[in-house]
């Protein structure tokens, strides 16, 4: 896809599926293997989703970086690869942002998600995307008071500036600091993140549990 034909760049953070590392959250119902068998799993259905949508470049960023430190994972030639940085997740997200954001921006809106809701697929990319047309920012929100994507037509880094990560206030705030930019936003359904043992039951009904389940 020519870059005059882009609608969209994807951004994707995520965490190598390493055992103890990814899902910990998970590991008193799945164990460290199960865990990572699911980060990988999320991972893999993320990427394979972010390319589909056929938006624009996608690029994971990853923690650690480089690449050599993840263990084998069957994902997109397409992908492009960059580190996370330095900081909570508002400082490696403006970092992001501001690396795409620059002097050379295309005028292209970005998506930032994560891998933790498996119901974000190609065709609710596609949907951002149609959104963003009109607005300065777009939020799927999550269930837990997070967010799942945000798109951003435009960047300002108080969008992550002061935000209570890893709380039920994120999206609130994130809502608040639009609001105090003035721009035009458009909040999607909430779906759900995969984090805690109560959410396992929103995962997709072709995967089975079993597969990420502890070995007795």
């Amino acid at each position: 896809m020519h870059s005059s034909m882009h609608k969209a760049r994807l951004v994707i953070f995520a965490k190598a599926p390493i055992p103890g590392y990814a899902k910990t959250r998970l590991i008193p119902a799945l164990g460290e293997q199960g865990s990572a068998r699911l980060a990988k799993r999320l991972l893999e259905h993320a990427t394979a989703h972010a390319v589909e949508a056929d938006l624009g470049p996608v690029t994971l960023y990853a923690a650690p970086y480089p690449m050599s430190q993840w263990p084998d994972i069957c994902l997109p030639q397409a992908l492009e690869f960059a580190p996370q940085g330095q900081g909570d997740l508002g400082d490696r997200l403006s970092a992001a942002c501001e690396s795409i954001f620059d002097d050379h921006w295309d005028g292209v809106p970005v998506i930032i998600t994560g891998t933790d809701c498996p119901g974000l697929t190609s065709e609710l990319l596609g949907q951002i995307s149609n959104v963003l047309k009109d607005n300065d920012a777009v939020l799927v929100p999550a269930s837990d008071g997070g967010y799942v994507a945000i798109g951003l037509s435009r960047f300002n880094p108080q969008v992550f500036s002061g935000i209570d990560w890893s709380t039920e206030h994120v999206c609130r705030q994130t809502v608040e600091r639009f609001e105090s930019l003035g721009w035009q936003y458009t909040l999607l359904p909430q779906m759900h993140d995969i984090d805690e043992q109560q959410d396992l039951q929103w995962l997709p009904q072709s995967w089975s549990l079993k597969d990420f389940e502890q070995f007795n």
